[in-house]
């Protein structure tokens, strides 16, 4: 059998760790191949040893038989590796062409030219149907178009191999079915493509094969056809794992949450949140469904003090949340698990340990008389990493350090434990694997359990269909209506997000 890759009994080490343990890997010309595994399996490693990040303590890499030895990017580059990383590697002030070209820029004389490069930009972008403006700047455009523009930095580059790192953790439902389009375009142009991901439902839809990797280890090669999520699940996790989240009936009692005629903009001042009007009760799960852009973001944002509201009033067990500043808002008993977990979840250059006591640092037992209490703040660490399952060599270890999924389970672990009346949940599985989604679900379902109140945002229909007692729809900034998980399917929650069967204006909407 003839390879484009191979990669054969490779070992990679970080200094208390073994992340790569005697794993091979063979991609064929032409084929979708899934690399399968947890949350700090070392998926992501193993695909930066390839594209020449890390270097291997032992084994080989062979690139259409021919033994290699990829010492950096630029090397992976010029052997026909391109990779896109799970979080971009854009510049947002410059434009999709400046980023596409960044160190590879055509020249007129001694100056670059532009003209050329957006000519060649838009010829790639039309062959691979890949709609990108090559004059838009990165911070103006959507997130699927961000990805979109590291795909074509790789065909720019002539990449006849591809590696996607987790490509659709951060895309809508409709944003996934247009990439899985482009794969399989990339496919008839002769491409061949690795894929990490979690979902298995993507893996059956779109791979040809999968390689399974747990904890370093290499469990498994197999053709998909005929493969199953639950045999694929077991594999990854070494168990069964149940894709259904057993609940007993929700019981509301006391409004924890109480949102009345809410205004908020956005980061360009145009109306975000419309004249919102929302209820939350102790006891109960109510999922936010919408397209992602419907005001989504900007709601979470104005009640965890984020961003300022235009008008209206946030209550929280009847006290106003309005014109409190953020740690005030969280010391009345709100807590976040925010969306963006670089950008408002973790410090990303502290040690993990320290990222567990971001809320209460300046608290007893954490710190007394301004000075912090480094023993008990690496005790609640110790205590979190192990109930939440943190994969990480130790609390001392950088958050950057480690995988997105385990930044995701310790922001978790932090905002739980703290116990809030009101759990704010934004995407709190985006990243996660199989088995550590349905431990979060019980989790959330655990504080409603307690009489806490959730408030779930998601872009997985299969997750607010899961968790929710109720569902709320947003669209275009204002909940337009409330549904029964149990009396819906996705299809009415899919028109129901698109506008359809819009209440008439200015009816009660009571959540």
């Amino acid at each position: 059998m003839d390879y484009v890759i191979e990669m054969l009994n490779i070992r990679k080490e970080f200094p208390g760790i073994v992340a790569n343990d005697n794993i091979t890997l063979q991609l064929k010309k032409g084929e979708i191949h899934a690399l399968l595994g947890e949350n700090g399996a070392g998926k992501s490693t193993l695909m930066n040893v390839l594209f020449g990040l890390y270097q291997p303590e032992k084994g080989e890499i062979r690139v259409k038989g021919q033994k290699v030895n990829i010492t950096s990017p630029n090397i992976a580059n010029e052997l026909g590796i391109g990779m896109v990383h799970q979080h971009f590697m854009l510049v947002d002030t410059f434009t999709v062409t400046e980023n596409i070209v960044l160190g590879s820029e055509p020249k007129k004389g001694l100056s670059i030219d532009m003209k050329k490069a957006e000519k060649e930009v838009q010829e790639i972008s039309d062959r691979y149907g890949l709609s990108v403006d090559p004059k838009a700047k990165i911070a103006d455009i959507s997130v699927g178009m961000q990805q979109r523009a590291e795909i074509l930095k790789t065909l720019y580059r002539g990449a006849e191999i591809l590696i996607f790192d987790e490509p659709t953790a951060v895309l809508t439902p409709q944003e996934i079915k247009e990439l899985i389009q482009i794969f399989k375009t990339l496919i008839a142009e002769g491409k061949s493509i690795i894929l990490i991901t979690h979902k298995l439902k993507e893996i059956i839809a779109v791979c040809d094969r999968v390689t399974v990797i747990r904890k370093g280890v290499g469990i498994d090669t197999l053709d998909v056809e005929g493969a199953t999520p639950t045999q694929l699940a077991s594999l990854m996790v070494g168990r069964e794992v149940l894709f259904t989240t057993e609940k007993t009936t929700a019981v509301p009692k006391d409004v924890v949450l109480e949102i009345s005629g809410l205004n908020v903009k956005d980061s360009r001042g145009v109306a975000a949140v419309r004249n919102l009007d929302l209820t939350v009760r102790s006891g109960e799960i109510l999922g936010i469904a919408g397209v992602d852009g419907n005001g989504q973001s900007e709601l979470i944002e104005a009640i965890t003090g984020l961003r300022k509201i235009s008008s209206g009033s946030i209550k929280l067990n009847g006290k106003k949340l309005s014109a409190l500043k953020t740690r005030k808002i969280t010391e009345a008993g709100v807590g976040h698990i925010p969306q963006d977990r670089h950008k408002h979840g973790l410090v990303l250059d502290f040690p993990i340990g320290d990222n567990m006591v971001l809320q209460t640092y300046y608290q007893r037992p954490y710190s007394k008389m301004s000075m912090l209490n480094n023993k008990e703040i690496n005790k609640q660490a110790k205590k979190l990493i192990k109930e939440f399952d943190v994969r990480t060599p130790s609390e001392y270890t950088q958050a950057r350090a480690l995988s997105g999924g385990n930044q995701q389970k310790a922001i978790i672990g932090r905002e739980i434990d703290r116990d809030p009346d009101l759990l704010i949940a934004a995407q709190p599985t985006r990243g996660l694997d199989v088995g550590a989604i349905e431990f979060i679900h019980q989790r959330l379902i655990d504080q409603r359990d307690k009489g806490k109140a959730v408030l779930l945002l998601s872009f997985e229909l299969e997750e607010i269909m899961n968790v929710s007692d109720k569902i709320a729809v947003i669209y275009e900034g204002n909940i337009i209506a409330t549904v029964d998980p149990k009396k819906t399917s996705e299809q009415e929650l899919g028109l129901l997000m698109a506008g359809s069967k819009k209440k008439e204006a200015g009816e009660k909407k009571d959540v």
